[in-house]
């Protein structure tokens, strides 16, 4: 296996800061308000050379995404074995929520986006999503099957509850009214999601 040189290092540091810088504005601003120049300066590095490494805004964007996705694919993949399938589910929520606090979370593109465009045709963002929609699938089904989770809910709603953690707007809200932490915000909407608002019997 040949050594990395120096200037693969260099170029592999450069595309880190870029989609860094991505992933803050995405989050921050969103990917329509999101421009070329916006990228290049919270980088900081010229314009001209942002355009060597990705030929547009919605490589950019996709790029950073993927990026993400690796991110807790590794969490998932760092997951013991014999760990409770809903801790599993916890840890992944927990993720989403703290990269959103700390914003790093991109949030989602307008229906209409051409960004949701370019996902649907990059091949590295959908093997990623679908990766991640299989792992976690597969918890929740075990989940229902323990009764750790309801078995009459369909387990694609219990996913898209989950995934909507990650850009969940009362996390910001909790957070901005100064009475709670970080990590009690997180275990707040955590215990809403998991176990619903309504009272016991």
């Amino acid at each position: 296996m040949e050594a990395t040189t120096f200037r693969q290092k260099m170029q592999i540091a450069r595309e880190d800061a870029i989609l860094s810088a991505v992933n803050t504005l995405l989050a921050s601003k969103g990917f329509e308000a999101m421009t070329v120049d916006d990228v290049a300066a919270e980088a900081g590095i010229a314009k001209a050379s942002l355009y060597r490494h990705f030929p547009s805004k919605e490589d950019l964007a996709a790029a950073a995404m993927a990026r993400m996705l690796d991110e807790v694919l590794a969490l998932c993949a760092s997951l013991p074995a014999e760990q409770d399938e809903v801790d599993k589910l916890k840890a992944v929520a927990h993720w989403a929520m703290f990269s959103q606090l700390a914003g790093t979370m991109p949030s989602l593109p307008h229906a209409n986006s051409s960004l949701v465009a370019t996902l649907s045709r990059n091949e590295a963002y959908l093997q990623r999503v679908f990766k991640l929609s299989d792992c976690m699938g597969e918890w929740i089904v075990l989940a229902q099957e323990k009764g750790s989770l309801n078995a009459a809910l369909p387990p694609q709603l219990i996913l898209y509850n989950l995934f909507a953690r990650a850009c969940d707007p009362v996390l910001a809200v909790l957070k901005a009214t100064g009475g709670y932490s970080d990590a009690e915000v997180v275990e707040l909407q955590w215990q809403a999601c998991f176990s619903g608002l309504g009272g016991k019997a």
